[in-house]
């Protein structure tokens, strides 16, 4: 039975309001973990020892100050709102725009989206297909055919894994290096990097093992899992007043600072600028905004986040970036650095911090995930509890664990779609004509960053020109400009998208 309209309406805004906030407390010490590595053994750019000292032997004023952005869970136009009124007004010191990371789940995702967030740039990531924790391997497995077949995600791209709820085991990180991934992102730096024993590492490879969470993960750490060249990138925390007693992990901004009995976003600013300030000071640890954007979107209804809010984490975002050699980066380009570290002043000679846009000729009609390419050109998949869109060919059923990539349907007279191969890039692929517009060696990208600056001078500026003031809000960017307007004309799709959000909203609401 499908709940009407206006309960879930009054349903929504309660259920944003559910989050939980990961952790109370450490979830490591050095007693646990048992970690031993030895650095002149471990070498980049394929071993990197648990460390809280800067990787290459960097000093810490040469290292740039990463802050990780990602999101997680369905992938819908309300969430990629949300995403962007944080980042679409933001560039990195080199001028590009902010890329992310989007750790995808599939049910009430829309593919098309999916296939337009990667070409613009960002990387996508896996994180089961239906939102379970300690995931059997077909979940994890299926989310990446299921995101080749239906988004054009090259699975050599698909690189990372946050774990549903943060729930993993030992068998769920050799599961990953056995598929191929190169990274785990679901594991807590729980201790504030001025503590003596904090677990603020910089990302390390399972050569020797996990250095986190050793306190609740069983079977992990001293020495174990034993997986080389798998890396595991920690989320870092914030810490209120209380210091170690109050960690706040993801959607810190839904939390109540400082063992008060509600939220506070001046609060909440305070000790996101202080944790900021002591990663920067000491050995410029990355620092995360790990989101649920479902809670903060402003273009869904029945979800009502608070514009304060929402001005206070773009207040904390102009703030850093106002710090030199600050980076918004994704999970994607803090692997890249870490494997081949150097200093801020050279970071644009890395390719992935790069701003290089595919160029295909705009008056080409090719499903491709270019608006002015793939317009008029989409399949729309009409189930049922979600429909979607996409570039590649509906499904004959809906996509599942086990059975994530399922013959075309043709019923409807529609020809049949050909799915990305391995040796073109998706903005080149024709889905249609089942041919590549050019191959890997001659496709064009023009590269957009501009010189960082002498000294690694931070020349971005970025923000959003609003202060932030208790009890109002920042003007939110344009909105994401979805290709699928024709979804809000059928019935189906728009009970669908409500129950998606809901579904959104109590997937996030246990992370």
């Amino acid at each position: 039975m499908l709940l009407p309209y206006a309960v879930l309406s009054t349903l929504l805004p309660l259920l944003v309001f559910a989050q939980d906030g990961g952790i109370d407390g450490p979830t490591s010490s050095a007693a646990a973990a048992g970690y031993n590595c030895d650095p002149t053994k471990c070498v980049l750019p394929n071993c990197n020892c648990a460390s809280t000292s800067p990787p290459g032997g960097l000093k810490p004023s040469d290292t740039p100050q990463f802050i990780v952005f990602t999101a997680d869970d369905a992938v819908q136009s309300y969430t990629l709102d949300a995403v962007n009124q944080f980042l679409a007004q933001r560039k990195n010191p080199n001028g590009c725009p902010i890329k992310m990371t989007y750790f995808t789940s599939l049910n009430f995702t829309n593919y098309t989206l999916v296939t337009d967030w990667y070409v613009a740039g960002n990387e996508i990531a896996d994180h089961t297909m239906t939102h379970v924790g300690t995931p059997p391997a077909e979940e994890i497995n299926g989310n990446l055919i299921a995101l080749n077949a239906l988004a054009g995600i090259p699975l050599s791209s698909i690189q990372g894994f946050r774990a549903p709820f943060l729930n993993y085991s030992a068998d769920t990180l050799k599961l990953l290096a056995q598929a191929q991934f190169l990274y785990d992102s679901s594991s807590a730096a729980s201790i504030p990097v001025t503590d003596p024993g904090t677990d603020a590492f910089w990302p390390y490879t399972l050569d020797n093992g996990m250095a986190n969470n050793c306190l609740s993960v069983p079977g992990t750490c001293q020495g174990e899992p034993k997986l080389p060249g798998f890396w595991e990138i920690p989320m870092y925390a914030f810490f209120d007043d209380r210091g170690v007693n109050g960690p706040h992990l993801m959607d810190p901004w839904l939390d109540n600072a400082n063992g008060a009995s509600t939220i506070n976003d001046t609060a909440t600013l305070n000790y996101m600028k202080n944790t900021f300030t002591a990663h920067y000071s000491n050995n410029r640890q990355p620092i995360g905004l790990y989101t649920h954007p479902i809670h903060l979107s402003t273009t869904y209804p029945g979800v009502n986040p608070s514009q304060s809010t929402i001005a206070m984490i773009n207040n904390f975002l102009d703030w850093a970036q106002q710090q030199q050699d600050v980076w918004i980066v994704s999970n994607q380009q803090l692997l890249d650095f870490m494997r081949h570290p150097v200093p801020a002043s050279q970071l644009n000679t890395l390719d992935s911090f790069k701003c290089t846009t595919p160029q295909v000729d705009a008056s080409l009609q090719i499903c491709n995930g270019i608006p002015k390419n793939e317009a008029g050109l989409l399949s729309h998949c009409d189930f049922s509890d979600f429909p979607f869109y996409t570039c590649y060919g509906c499904p004959s059923v809906e996509p599942s664990p086990q059975n994530p990539n399922p013959s075309q349907d043709t019923s409807n007279g529609q020809q049949t779609r050909f799915r990305l191969p391995a040796n073109c890039s998706t903005a080149f692929w024709d889905p249609i004509a089942g041919k590549c517009l050019c191959n890997q060696g001659s496709c064009a990208f023009v590269d957009n960053s501009r010189p960082i600056g002498a000294n690694g001078a931070n020349l971005t500026g970025g923000g959003t020109g609003d202060a932030f003031v208790t009890g109002t809000g920042a003007q939110p960017a344009a909105s994401f400009i979805p290709f699928n307007a024709a979804l809000s004309s059928s019935p189906n799709a728009l009970v669908a998208i409500v129950l998606g959000a809901l579904g959104a909203l109590v997937l996030g609401a246990g992370l």
